[in-house]
Order: structure tokens, then sequence, then C-alpha cells
């Protein structure tokens, strides 16, 4: 449950309804074909994999696949990265307080960042987990009763198709899951196939902390497995609750300014005032949630891949512990001051998925290639993601003349995730192999009828 609402915070609860806002339901995708794939292998290869390594981070792994540089850099990354998506979710927060309250922006932010601060740097990740599991069920009503409300006010699917069909040509497309490459959205049916299903959601489902953290955090491999399992059934419901409620309210609200507008709008106009407040209670508490996940995260990143690395290597757990909150107060005034920089972008969700679409693919690749190949130098884990972080900036600077589309986030995710992986398979197979020894435990390997190991379990 944790992981769900880790996943489905302000990024899906407000964005996706948005998404389905301005492009239909074709945003549905994300989830129906973007987690449960890729959730089902990373419960079956990559979360067993990762605990019996004994390891809390993504890039600890990698720093020990390749080198503590790449482990630096990775680290890096992230938490500059979280601290970034942690300010547009703030944003979010603030959207929905001054929708349904009437609340100035910045007051908004405050207030979301004050609450989510203090019981995640008193609580950590336990405190976290705990949260999530009582938000999901306040999420899961909520959402509920957004969809069911909101159908029969409208008087039924058939009713919401015709009215969105009678809105005008543009909108014809509203209701296709694939889209034709000719649409002037980012979601044309090739970036939905290789960027967001090839790259960006097993990227996202297997390599992103905030998501694999919680997994790492269970009692034992099975509890780890089975969670994933779990949550990956319960993700092929969100579209109908989120996605399905984006398009009820362009049929009840058409021409809003800010398509991120629509579920709270609905919340404000078709629920009565007892079930206002409590899908309202649902709608922060998700937002939240993802708030703290990310907080957790970056935290942990800092201190176990850089601060206990580079900087003081031998302290007490209560040092780390302390500097780990530190961390987290300064991560909560940064994202503060960062959260205006949505506005820069056509909603919420298209901007989660530009920042992420930097790091998730480079990491990808070498994740994918570390732990299935032992050819794989470390060397060129180091070159191919420098590679694909260069890449993905140039693509950002020059993606006009490029790719001649609407934000092409997902495109950008496919080639800066080619270009890695040709960049490290290249460099590893010009480079001398690394002593088979030296990669024990770090590749997969399958167990054979006979019992002998090739390439799976670790040793």
């Amino acid at each position: 449950m944790s992981i769900v609402v880790a996943d489905i915070g302000a990024t899906e609860y407000i964005g996706m309804s948005g998404g389905a806002y301005r492009f239909g339901l074709t945003q549905a995708n994300f989830d129906w074909l973007g987690c449960a794939p890729a959730m089902i292998v990373g419960a079956l290869i990559f979360i067993p994999f990762y605990w019996k390594l004994g390891i809390y981070t993504v890039p600890e792994y990698l720093g020990r696949r390749y080198t503590e540089a790449v482990r630096g850099i990775q680290a890096v990354l992230w938490v500059l990265l979280l601290a970034c998506l942690l300010g547009i979710i703030l944003w979010a927060s603030g959207l929905v307080l001054q929708t349904l309250l009437g609340w100035p922006m910045m007051v908004s932010i405050l207030v979301t960042a004050v609450i989510v601060g203090i019981y995640t740097v008193s609580g950590g990740l336990a405190a976290v987990v705990m949260t999530n599991a009582l938000q999901f069920v306040l999420l899961f009503v909520g959402a509920t009763s957004i969809l069911v409300l909101g159908l029969v006010e409208i008087g039924g699917v058939g009713a919401l198709a015709d009215r969105i069909q009678s809105l005008g040509p543009e909108y014809q497309d509203h209701l296709k899951l694939f889209l034709p490459l000719s649409t002037k959205t980012p979601y044309a049916w090739p970036a939905i196939v290789f960027g967001m299903m090839l790259v960006q959601a097993p990227a996202y489902w297997l390599g992103h902390q905030a998501i694999v953290q919680s997994a790492l955090g269970s009692r034992n491999e099975w509890d780890a497995k089975a969670g994933v399992m779990w949550a990956a059934f319960l993700k092929l419901f969100i579209p109908i609750l989120i996605v399905v409620p984006g398009l009820i309210a362009l049929a009840v609200h058409p021409g809003l300014e800010d398509g991120d507008q629509s579920l709270p709008m609905l919340i404000k106009t078709i629920l009565p005032p007892g079930l206002k407040g409590l899908v309202f209670a649902a709608f922060f508490a998700a937002l939240m949630s993802t708030v703290a996940c990310y907080l957790e995260s970056a935290a942990t990143m800092f201190t176990s891949d850089l601060y206990k690395r580079f900087i003081r290597k031998t302290a007490s757990d209560q040092h780390y512990l302390k500097v780990g909150r530190i961390l987290t107060a300064s991560l909560m005034i940064w994202a503060i001051a960062f959260a205006p920089i949505s506005t820069r972008f056509p909603g919420i969700f298209v901007a989660l998925q530009t920042l992420m679409s930097l790091i998730l693919p480079p990491t990808f690749a070498i994740l994918l290639l570390g732990v299935l190949w032992r050819r794989i130098t470390r060397n060129a884990g180091l070159i191919g993601l420098l590679a694909g972080v260069a890449g993905w900036i140039v693509m950002f600077l020059f993606q006009g003349i490029l790719f001649g589309v609407e934000e092409p986030f997902l495109y950008m995710a496919w080639w800066a995730f080619v270009l890695t992986f040709a960049v490290t398979v290249i460099v590893s197979l010009l480079s001398e192999p690394e002593p088979q020894r030296s990669l024990d435990g770090l590749v997969f390997e399958f167990r054979g009828p006979s019992g002998a190991a090739s390439e799976g379990t670790p040793r």
C-alpha cells in the first residue's frame, strides 16, 4: 500500500487527472502499460536481487557494480532531482488549497511543508510507510466517491462519451488509448510504446529510490516480493479512479485555463459538504505521502551514498540520523523556493516526467546491463552514464528542432536510454573484461535444472 501511495501522490492524483483533461484516455497507459509489467519483473528479479545484496539504495548497488564515481554522481543527481520534484509537488498542494479553500499560494505551500517536514523528520521511514498505508485507504475512498458521483451527475459512461465528443473536433481522440503519430500532444503511440513502456516505466519501478526503498524496508525477502506484486494489482484500478474523473471534469467544466484544476473543481462542485471534507483529506493525504517519501529517500541517499562514503566514514548511527534530519529540513526549504518553476511546464505531470527523464533512462540502461551481463566493465558504466545525461541535456536545449512535438519527454527518455546503452556496450567490448571473481554476487544468475549457475541469482 505504501508503494502505491508513494507513486500516486500529487503526480497522479492531480497530474494524471489534469493530463486526462488535456490529452484524454491515453493518460491511462502510464498505469496499464507502464506499471504492471515492470512491477512484476521487479518483484521476481530486481527486488530479490537488491535484498540479497543487502543494499539500502540503488546508487549503492551501482557503486559496487561499477565505480564509486558512478555511485557519487547518481546520489548527487538523485538528491537534486528529488529536491526539484518536491518543489513541483508543493506547488500542487498550493493549487489544491487555493482552489478549495481560497488560500494564497505561498501560504498553502508553507503549511504543507511544515506539516510533512515535522512527521518525516521525527518519524523517518517507519512513519512514512505507516501513514502511507492509512492514506491509501483514504485515497481509494475519496477517488471512488468522485468517480461515482461524477458519473451520476453526467448520466453514465455513455453520456460522458457523448459530451466529450460534442465539445469539438479537437476532442475526437480523447477517448482513444493510442493516439496517431500525427498528434500534436506528447503521447503519440511511438512515444507511449518506446519512451514510456520500454524505458521510463521500468526505469521508474526498478531504479527510483523512493519506490524501491518501500520494498526494501519489508521484514523479509518474501514480504518485499509479495508487496510489489500486490501493489501491481492495485495499480490496475488507478486509471479508473483518477483518469476517468479528469474526463468527467472536461465534460462538466470545459474550458479551464489549467487542466490541473480539474480534480479540485470536481471536489468543489459535485460533492456534498461532508463527503467533500473526506475527499479533501484523501487528496491532501496522497499529496503529503509523495512529499514524505521523496524527503526520506533523498535523506537516505545523501547520508548513505555521499556523507558516509566521502565526508565522515565512521560515526555513530545517531550522528547519521541527525545529518539526515538536517538535510530533510534543508531540502524542504529548497523545495519551497523551487515550487514556482512548475508554471513553466504545461501541467504538473509533464513537469515531473520531464525532470525524471533526465536521470531514469541513463540509470536504467547501466542498471539493466550491470545486473544481467558480466561483460559490462566498470568504467563503461561511468562513461555511459555521463554520455546519457549529456545527451539528454542537448536534447532538452534543442527539443524544438530535434522533435517538433509538444513536450517530447518520452522521446528524450527513449533516446537517452539508447545512447547510454550503446556507449556502455561499445566501451565494454573495447575494454579488457573484468575479473570474473570480482563480479560474483553483483550479476544476476539463473539456476538451471542441474543447479549450475548461469547469469542469475547472486551467490
